[in-house]
């Protein structure tokens, strides 16, 4: 047995290489890797992922990779669905030990088939299917979990549907309860070291997920002060997309020159 590792399982959630290093040289077991994490995590490249799995292989250290297209909510049209079932396709390629996503219709319920669908091929691999924090906007959790269990996934990262895990704490604790070790529940959101202990304690986890990150900073995206690239969407359930109608008027008025 590895004594340098902690007992409890610790995930850590990573958009970079660097990131990737010191989550392994500090004996994390699994990351979970993203591109976007400021807009809560997006499919990270395959240039990236490669890296990645090349680097933490020979550690040990498991790479679950994120699919999820876009941000602002989690209920996705038949084209999304299928960049993510083909981001899949290409993760799996890479060398990723599972994949993370969340698919819900629009009332916040989970999408059976659509779930269903997009891990067949992870399975298939013998490989981990988890089921991300959308699970904490789902309307009855006791009832989302019992669906989780039933698609197949392996295990449901959440904040006990609370805005973070140590306010979720007893939510968490009835679902470890309720799953039985038939899916692996994972505390995430607000995980620090100051309140770990208190949270494994309150909910009786054994794995837990942490952002555990500072800000960097690239000061050559200030050189001029005037030009700015961060479009965010405003609200959690936004997104940008083309409008049909500036497209037109825009392709209107070139044609018109």
């Amino acid at each position: 047995m590895d004594q340098s590792r902690p007992l409890i399982t610790l995930e850590v959630c990573i958009d970079s290489l660097v990131s990737a290093k010191a989550a392994a040289a500090h004996s994390a077991q699994r990351v979970e890797l993203n591109a976007g994490l400021e807009l809560g995590g997006l499919t990270p490249s395959i240039g990236l992922v490669e890296q990645v799995v090349a680097e933490l292989k020979p550690t040990g250290c498991q790479v679950i990779a994120m699919v999820r297209p876009r941000p602002g909510g989690f209920a996705y049209n038949a084209d999304e669905l299928t960049a993510m079932r083909l981001d899949i396709d290409r993760l799996l390629t890479a060398g990723v030990d599972g994949v993370a996503l969340g698919v819900l219709k629009s009332d916040g319920r989970i999408d059976e088939d659509a779930n269903r669908a997009l891990i067949k091929p992870v399975l298939d691999a013998g490989k981990q299917a988890v089921f991300h924090r959308a699970f904490d906007l789902t309307p009855d959790a006791a009832e989302a979990i019992n669906t989780l269990i039933s698609i197949g996934f392996h295990r449901v990262l959440t904040s006990g549907q609370a805005p973070t895990a140590i306010q979720g704490a007893a939510v968490i604790r009835e679902l470890i309860t309720q799953a039985d070790g038939c899916i692996e529940v994972m505390p995430g959101s607000g995980i620090k070291p100051d309140n770990v202990e208190a949270l494994i304690r309150a909910t009786g986890c054994t794995q837990v997920h942490g952002s555990l990150w500072h800000t960097g900073e690239d000061r050559s995206g200030s050189t001029n002060p005037s030009i700015q690239f961060n479009t965010a969407p405003p609200t959690d359930n936004g997104y940008h997309q083309t409008d049909p109608d500036q497209l037109a008027s825009m392709v209107n008025k070139l044609r018109n020159l």
